[in-house]
């Protein structure tokens, strides 16, 4: 893609690549539930960085949360779709080769919109962009 589209936004894999080890697979994906369990096949640890809009946070606040935290999504009422934790349970019944639920950490961006595309972010969530960025290297040394 040669425009860095974001979400109310951040530049999902950009934020942390070219910090990451050599051994770290940066992988950038505009998709949820099942489809993301594509990307995540074969891989005993993953750490998923996302947009995520809560009644209760601001703009900025970073989140550290598991799939069972996630029990809802955009997208969830979908019959094309499954919030996280039932598209991993599907994938685990069907055979695929997937992460332990705790195996994975989802580090969220609290955003202000999370249905408008464009390619700045909002002031509120470029501050949190480093330090979500620290977060997954935080997560690498665990």
């Amino acid at each position: 893609m040669s425009t860095e589209f974001s979400i109310d936004a951040f530049p999902p894999a950009k934020m942390a690549s070219r910090y990451l080890p050599e051994d770290v697979t940066c992988s950038e994906a505009s998709v949820g539930g099942l489809r993301l369990l594509e990307i995540m096949a074969g891989y005993e640890r993953v750490i998923l960085v996302d947009a995520i809009q809560t009644p209760e946070a601001k703009p900025g606040d970073i989140h550290y949360l598991h799939p069972n935290d996630l029990l809802t999504s955009l997208h969830a009422d979908s019959s094309h779709d499954l919030a996280l934790p039932g598209a991993l349970t599907l994938g685990r019944n069907l055979g695929m080769v997937l992460p332990d639920d705790k195996a994975i950490v989802i580090i969220a961006i609290e955003v202000c919109d999370v249905l408008t595309f464009g390619e700045a972010c909002m002031p509120e969530v470029a501050v949190a962009i480093p330090r979500a960025a620290a977060a997954v290297l935080a997560e690498l040394t665990e």
